[in-house]
């Protein structure tokens, strides 16, 4: 043996399998019993490209030769498992004879966690972007219930400070018939043609300035002037008001079903807020929203009806009918007007709102 006997019973003792080549005829010379518990007993003159079936021989020398190590991973099956083995060659020299010293590590652990831990990354990866997708949902939610100004507040600090508004203009509108027309047609096609219309409403409203608060069933619910000032406000519901009509009675003429409406528009004060804990969504409250429904109740079937202190912003560019004094329930004897738009602004062009959506209420 061309070593000493002290180092030859440490290379046996360790748990890295060690084994020593010729480096010229790439023979075995030693290898310890952790290798040839790998590998297998040794075999007189056995070469490594005969223990490691189709190992390159070449590119080993060629390695060695330029770096003077060389490095692989091998795979082993032991007893029904496959062990993952890292291989270093490496050339050293013992009094004068050049040799290739063969350190093997079972690294099957190893790639066993780094394959739990890609897995675990992969899974969290997954859920992030689940959460994104879940979070964007969210957000998208919660912005068809609030204002962007309110719903940045809620995420912010979780809760919302009522804002009191005021001035502000609000347009209440409900349908005529949707009782009966709800119980005696296709519930999924009622639906359907009242996401399309409240759709077509959102569009509206948002060209023109107003905030959809909210609908409930057949109502619609908007305001303008809230959550940020808006001096044109009574003239932002009332453009709101005929153009719903308009698209309204654009629709009945292709449609089999005919949807019709009443409007009342108030202007006054509102306080909005979030309410509900488990359950919250954005509402205002306060005189103009309740006149408005007042009004929307005392209109008839595709009108719109506004009390009269809102005369003065309007007059310009619609045409105002004085429907004389009316008892409104709530606020007693009350001057109201009926809005319709002037002739020479009806224009034949359909308007981009009115074209069809196929979004959620």
């Amino acid at each position: 043996m061309f070593f000493e006997p002290v180092n030859e019973q440490l290379l046996r003792a360790i748990g890295v399998g060690v084994a020593l080549i010729d480096a010229e005829s790439f023979t075995f010379r030693f290898r310890n019993p952790t290798f040839a518990e790998w590998f297998g007993e040794p075999i007189t003159g056995e070469t490594i490209d005969q223990v490691l079936d189709g190992f390159d021989l070449a590119s080993l020398a060629e390695q060695l030769e330029q770096t003077g190590e060389y490095a692989i991973e091998t795979q082993v099956r032991k007893k029904r498992r496959t062990l993952v083995i890292e291989m270093t060659f490496r050339r050293a020299e013992y009094k004068g004879d050049v040799i290739i010293v063969l350190e093997s590590q079972n690294i099957s652990r190893i790639r066993e966690l780094e394959t739990m831990i890609d897995t675990y990354a992969g899974m969290v990866e997954r859920k992030a972007r689940d959460l994104e997708r879940e979070k964007e949902r969210v957000e998208k939610l919660l912005l068809n219930i609030m204002p962007k100004s309110v719903y940045e507040e809620f995420k912010t600090f979780g809760v919302v400070t009522p804002q009191l508004y005021d001035p502000v203009s609000v347009l209440m509108l409900d349908f005529v018939g949707f009782t009966s027309m709800a119980a005696s047609a296709d519930p999924t096609v009622t639906v359907s043609e009242l996401n399309e219309i409240f759709t077509a409403f959102d569009r509206i409203a948002e060209q023109y300035g107003c905030e959809r608060i909210k609908t409930l069933g057949d109502a619609y619910l908007a305001v303008a002037g809230l959550p940020h000032p808006n001096p044109d406000h009574a003239r932002a519901v009332a453009q709101c008001a005929v153009r719903f009509i308009r698209y309204l009675e654009r629709r009945n003429q292709s449609h089999p079903h005919k949807w019709t409406c009443r409007i009342g528009l108030a202007s006054g004060s509102v306080v909005g807020s979030v309410v509900g804990v488990q359950k919250y969504v954005y509402d205002v409250f306060g005189p103009a929203v309740n006149l408005s429904s007042r009004l929307q109740a005392l209109s008839d079937p595709m009108e719109i009806t506004c009390h009269a202190d809102m005369m003065g912003e309007l007059i310009d560019e619609f045409d105002l009918a004085d429907i004389g004094t009316r008892e409104v329930r709530g606020f007693g004897e009350q001057r109201l007007m009926k809005v319709s738009d002037k002739p020479a602004r009806r224009r034949p062009e359909r308007d981009d709102a009115a074209m069809p959506a196929q979004s959620g209420l």
